[in-house]
């Protein structure tokens, strides 16, 4: 298949969308990370993201929506629900609900009566969705279990020759997935951390929110209810291990030639090692959540380098999205002295 690459022209969105109706898959961007669209209704479009991603078929996908009034034709809301779309949406939160009788394939939801939705906060993504007349599914537009994409160029990577276009509006700007939240029971319960924080949630629902990605996991027998729960997620083929910023300065004398380390600036100068040696996170949190998963797919197509330490960042906020997939990567493996 040729994979076109294109623009974020009103004639190219509008193509991007003509293709989807037909029933391609094209890759599109987000805020978080770049999606892999099919309409989601439509049920051998939808098994053509999983033949691309080599996705396991118990996983279910996130279907990524123009507006609110598309939800209400396939799931049922409820007072959490609004309120959570009114504080968040467009947004990087993604919301799972009791799904209409037969509203989609038990390709999209795994074969749950749950779907889980997002309205992205990327103008291009919403102009795709519109153009293609109906919602579609989004899941990240990678190799499944590989690091999330966050240029179009990382998706060429692993998609080109797979898809039918890649729609390109420069690099995401908050580089890890959404927040997921099921509020299709009783307890507001979040499955997958994400920018928008339990604090935030808490504050929007005016109730308690449990987060279950610290404590809990998904047994092999079980439909995990949102992506990333239960299968190998973000990691490259290069063994990573986590540091943290106290043991900088031991693990610099134990660097061989070949390891590479991503951390934030203060922390590199203070390692004094080689430029070479050294990817940058910026200097706030913010920064490293934006370039980890680039300098984790940069030094996984570097045939020379051997191990990938990436430095921890403090579990508040924005830093339990960043650990949790720094320890998928890592298979939570940790530096020690």
């Amino acid at each position: 298949m040729n994979t076109q690459r294109l623009g974020t022209s009103e004639q190219d969105i509008l193509f991007a969308g003509k293709l989807l109706s037909q029933g391609e898959v094209v890759a599109f961007p987000t805020e978080t990370v770049y999606g892999l669209g099919a309409v989601a209704t439509d049920e051998v479009a939808v098994r053509k993201v999983f033949t691309a991603k080599g996705r396991p078929s118990d996983n279910p996908l996130i279907v990524t929506v123009a507006d609110k009034a598309m939800v209400q034709q396939f799931a049922v809301e409820n007072d959490m629900s609004q309120k959570l779309m009114a504080a968040f949406w467009p947004g990087s939160l993604t919301i799972i609900l009791p799904m209409r009788a037969q509203a989609f394939s038990m390709t999209v939801t795994g074969g749950l009566n749950t779907v889980a939705f997002r309205l992205p906060d990327n103008e291009v993504a919403r102009a795709v969705i519109r153009a293609a007349k109906a919602p579609i599914v989004g899941p990240s537009a990678n190799t499944s279990g590989k690091p999330s994409p966050t240029t179009a160029q990382h998706v060429w990577h692993d998609m080109a020759g797979k898809i039918a276009a890649i729609v390109d509006d420069g690099p995401t700007t908050v580089g890890v997935e959404s927040t997921v939240i099921d509020v299709s029971g009783n307890v507001p319960t979040i499955l997958r951390p994400g920018a928008i924080t339990q604090e935030q949630l808490v504050a929007v629902l005016a109730q308690p929110v449990h987060d279950a990605t610290t404590t809990e996991s998904v047994a092999s027998d079980v439909t995990p209810k949102a992506p990333g729960m239960k299968y190998r997620h973000y990691a490259p083929d290069k063994h990573v291990v986590m540091f943290d910023e106290l043991d900088a300065v031991d693990l610099a004398q134990k660097l061989q030639d070949n390891d590479v380390v991503m951390a934030q600036d203060r922390i590199l100068q203070a390692m004094a090692i080689k430029s070479q040696q050294a990817w940058s996170l910026g200097d706030s949190l913010e920064s490293a959540t934006e370039q980890l998963f680039s300098g984790l797919r940069f030094y996984d197509d570097q045939p020379k380098v051997g191990t990938i330490y990436v430095q921890k960042m403090i579990p508040v906020g924005l830093g339990k999205a960043y650990n949790n997939r720094l320890a998928k990567a890592a298979g939570n493996q940790e530096f020690s002295i």
